[in-house]
């Protein structure tokens, strides 16, 4: 997987300075806190630098990165109230990219919004990371993702190459549910959270899928410039081998979060198809994906 990631990503050059995995672009949004409640929040302002320091300065692998490999990412928080000092609603939005080659372009790998964000934190509160430990939320929920965001890079650069993140994540799932609160971490309630996210990560039943993304991206975009034809059969394919799972799994929370990511940029590839392509691309996609099913009539008008 190193070897691919080298080829593919023409600014690494031969020497350069060896970095950490992720280069994590953090946002935290907190306009609806304050105009809600008239408690001083100054202290959140110092949350932007400990958050990105944490992604981006840990080492989540044994892998050797140079700093022009580092996985872009972003995670966007949006921090909603404060019930008592220091423990915060919020939501977060992750989005992670990755080059195609030849290209100038940028392709969103994943997008997937946490309606449960909720942590505790104080100035006074070391944010301390304990890896086969539960010490809160907000460090578990950044180990997390971080394994999240390594996973689904790296399954688009080789088969199930993400799997030893998936099953960090894994476990990093199974020790919040023995010590927090946050019910996002159970299997109970909401499908679409993070507990469902890591459990169709490693399901069975969607590994056709995690194998059709390498397909899509390696055999496919990584293509596109020297064979666009094939990068459409690739397209239809992952679509088909989607709708097969659909049947056996609806609501899948991966599989909504992958049209999150790619609609556009499927309508974009299959827009160029042939009269057939594009019928067969609108039916799957109306059916897959229904919320857009306006935007991708366009496909057979």
């Amino acid at each position: 997987m190193k070897v691919i990631r080298i080829l593919l990503l023409v600014s690494c050059l031969a020497g350069s300075v060896s970095a950490q995995e992720l280069n994590c672009q953090v946002t935290i949004n907190s306009d609806q806190l304050f105009a809600q409640q008239k408690t001083d929040f100054s202290y959140v302002n110092q949350l932007k630098g400990i958050i990105t320091e944490f992604m981006n300065n840990r080492r989540w692998s044994n892998d050797q990165f140079s700093v022009g490999e580092r996985i872009n990412c972003s995670l966007n928080i949006n921090l909603l109230k404060s019930l008592t000092q220091g423990a915060f609603e919020a939501t977060a939005q992750i989005i992670v990219t990755r080059p195609v080659y030849g290209t100038t372009y940028e392709t969103t790998t994943f997008s997937y919004v946490d309606r449960a964000f909720n942590f505790v934190y104080l100035p006074t509160t070391p944010v301390y990371y304990r890896e086969n430990q539960f010490s809160d939320d907000l460090t578990s929920l950044l180990a997390f993702y971080a394994n999240v965001i390594l996973a689904v890079d790296y399954d688009t650069f080789s088969k199930q190459g993400g799997n030893q993140f998936i099953q960090r994540a894994y476990a990093i799932t199974n020790l919040a549910q023995q010590g927090s609160p946050n019910g996002s971490w159970q299997t109970g309630g909401d499908r679409r959270n993070r507990y469902w996210l890591v459990e169709n990560l490693q399901n069975q039943q969607l590994l056709p899928f995690r194998d059709g993304l390498y397909s899509y991206h390696r055999q496919g975009l990584d293509i596109f410039a020297a064979n666009p034809v094939q990068v459409r059969k690739q397209t239809i394919a992952l679509l088909n081998t989607i709708r097969t799972i659909g049947l056996q799994l609806p609501n899948s929370v991966l599989i909504n979060s992958f049209f999150d990511a790619k609609s556009q940029e499927l309508f974009n590839i299959l827009y160029e198809g042939t009269p057939a392509e594009r019928k067969q691309a609108f039916d799957l996609l109306s059916f897959l994906d229904p919320a857009k099913t306006e935007n991708y009539r366009k496909l057979i008008q």
